[in-house]
């Protein structure tokens, strides 16, 4: 590995650049960093959600999640890399299956919440699709893999499966948005 983090302020991005894993420099509002930096807060997010009891191997599959999240960090840092693993995206395709297959199907469109592990979860979800956004605009301007788009596109997926499993956990129910509030109350606000 290269070199470990002894100091940490360097100055090197005082005057608004920041270093990539190439060694190059590029300006702290590129696109390739602005994905790096939504990534980094999907991440995040996902930390706090482990921190919320969770069912069964919910815990170690977001853990194995984060790690995929480093990588796919480190292939937006260096540019021409593949750093996530070729199975990333099938393995979160067949936890989209296992988890979606208990669930009845969806009618309604779900409001957050329900309990705070779902709240949370659903903030996940919407920090992916703003994550894949940024990626999205970050591949038009450069290099990024066409795994890496699949990857975050399958995680927003599992993360929306996810919050329905976490929402009825424990006797709890999902929230479901009501269409039928607007035919009591008269016609929806313009």
């Amino acid at each position: 590995m290269g070199h470990r983090l002894s100091k940490i302020y360097t100055r090197t991005g005082d005057a608004g650049t920041t270093g990539l894993g190439d060694g190059s420099r590029t300006g702290k509002d590129s696109a390739r960093v602005h994905a790096l930096g939504e990534v980094d807060e999907l991440n995040t997010v996902i930390g706090l959600l482990l921190c919320e009891p969770l069912p069964g191997d919910l815990g170690a599959a977001l853990f194995e999640i984060q790690h995929d999240l480093f990588d796919l960090g480190g292939e937006l840092s260096i540019p021409g890399s593949q750093l996530l693993h070729a199975g990333a995206v099938p393995r979160l395709e067949q936890l989209i299956d296992q988890y979606n297959e208990s669930l009845p199907p969806l009618k309604e469109f779900i409001l957050p919440g329900g309990n705070r592990a779902s709240a949370v979860c659903q903030l996940a979800r919407a920090v992916c699709r703003r994550a894949e956004r940024a990626i999205v605009t970050a591949a038009q301007a450069g290099e990024v893999s066409d795994a890496v788009l699949r990857y975050v596109n399958r995680l927003s997926d599992l993360l929306f499966v996810l919050c329905r499993v976490l929402a009825r956990a424990d006797g709890g129910r999902e929230v479901m948005w009501d269409r039928s509030r607007f035919k009591t109350a008269g016609d929806p606000p313009a």
